[in-house]
């Protein structure tokens, strides 16, 4: 596809902290950790839950950055700290610094050749990749309720198209060929993100109403990240399979190990870091899919990025909106969200979709019928998260100073 779609490539997903998988618990539930570390990339690790491990380093570095009143000069401070080559910005408080001096590099075991290879996969695959994260893994994020409820009640909820936006660099760094190059930006944003994350543990606890109803006592853990990685990457991975989309056992390797080194670079420890697909699919099935549910804020939450798309003219109804994305994520999911049926999109969803992969392989020497309904809708909702539809330019990822607003 065009820049365009390179540049969407997974930004809906990064907005709301990701998901995926389709057969789904009817209720919460907290199963004990029993993956063993033997399957992670460190090969060993003490076993501890996740759920259990945060970011300690700078979450203790943002408790005065916040309660001091700084983030309006932290985040004066990081906004021109861009590329992966940049030197680290002047001015930030000693413990950051120092912090980002030790975070602000790849892992050890991180291999350029396989992150180079992973880049042009993306590029090759960017069609699918697009779909699958957004339409996907951004509206299932909705029914993960720890992901749903920390996004609702921090302070970008109360505007999920400024969240999109502002979201969306994470997702446009990571997708870029140079993601991890010196003159790349993922390193950067990732060390961001870590910031942003740090925050939020420190401000969601002071706040009732998501007190109210955690089933955690401080938000995004290790084991939170995890799920968010399984919620992209390994339902990604599972998505491309049951498609038959053609991949070398090089390039899924490759797509692997580009989100071993991502959650990596976002604090997850290497003991639980999965080192093969199979360990990750195994890890999946333990913390992801026993915990997936609606809430009222999800439901909002689905509702507000539906409706965000619908505002872009995407060449289909929103009838074709709701049924695509009940193709992609399966009929349990779609009733949890409320989505009316349509029946009329549903059967050209079913036979063009496999026909519109087919022809894009090379597998159909014939275009299909509804080849440009699909082609036009993945570059619309493309451009429905490019800023809003209006610009391709990223916006910076900035600190949070509250809670989501009253009112």
């Amino acid at each position: 596809m065009s820049d365009l779609s390179r540049r969407g490539l997974i930004s809906l997903g990064a907005v709301l902290g990701l998901v995926g998988v389709t057969e789904v618990a009817p209720a919460w539930s907290a199963p004990g950790w029993s993956w063993s570390p033997s399957g992670s990339v460190a090969g060993a690790g003490t076993g501890v839950d996740p759920q259990w491990v945060w970011d300690d380093t700078i979450d203790r570095a943002m408790v005065p950055v916040l309660e001091n009143g700084q983030v309006p000069a932290v985040n004066a401070a990081i906004r021109p700290w861009v590329n992966n080559n940049h030197p680290l910005p002047s001015g930030l408080p000693a413990d950051i610094t120092a912090f980002l001096q030790q975070a602000n590099q790849l892992p050890s075991w991180a291999d350029r050749a396989k992150l180079r290879r992973a880049a042009d996969f993306n590029r090759r695959k960017d069609t699918y990749l697009f779909m699958l994260y957004g339409v996907g893994s951004g509206i299932m994020s909705t029914v993960i309720p720890r992901e749903a409820r920390s996004v609702y009640w921090s302070k970008g909820g109360a505007d999920m198209k400024d969240r999109a936006a502002k979201t969306f660099t994470f997702g446009y760094d990571l997708s870029q060929l140079s993601a991890y190059e010196p003159n790349g930006q993922f390193i950067v944003t990732a060390n961001k993100t870590r910031m942003v994350h740090a925050a939020v543990r420190h401000l969601l606890p002071q706040l009732p109403q998501w007190k109210n109803g955690a089933t955690e006592t401080i938000p995004i853990s290790n084991g939170d990240i995890l799920v968010t990685f399984h919620s992209l990457g390994t339902f990604v991975h599972s998505k491309l399979k049951e498609w038959k989309i053609p991949m070398s056992a090089a390039d899924e390797e490759a797509f692997l190990h580009s989100w071993q080194v991502a959650i990596s670079l976002l604090g997850v420890r290497d003991e639980y870091i999965p080192r093969t697909w199979a360990d990750a699919h195994a890890q999946s099935a333990q913390v992801l899919s026993p915990i997936l549910m609606p809430t009222t804020e999800g439901r909002e939450l689905a509702e507000v990025l539906l409706g965000l798309l619908s505002q872009v003219d995407l060449g289909v109804t929103r009838g074709f909106l709701n049924e695509f994305t009940r193709y992609v994520l399966g009929d349990t999911i779609a009733d949890w969200l409320g989505l009316p049926r349509d029946l009329i999109a549903a059967g050209i969803i079913r036979v063009g979709w496999p026909s519109y992969i087919l022809f894009r392989e090379g597998l159909l020497p014939i275009i299909p019928v509804n080849f440009y309904l699909f082609d036009q809708f993945l570059r619309a909702v493309a451009m429905a998260f490019l800023n809003g539809g209006t610009s391709t330019q990223t916006t910076p990822i900035e600190i949070p100073d509250i809670n989501r607003p009253a009112g």
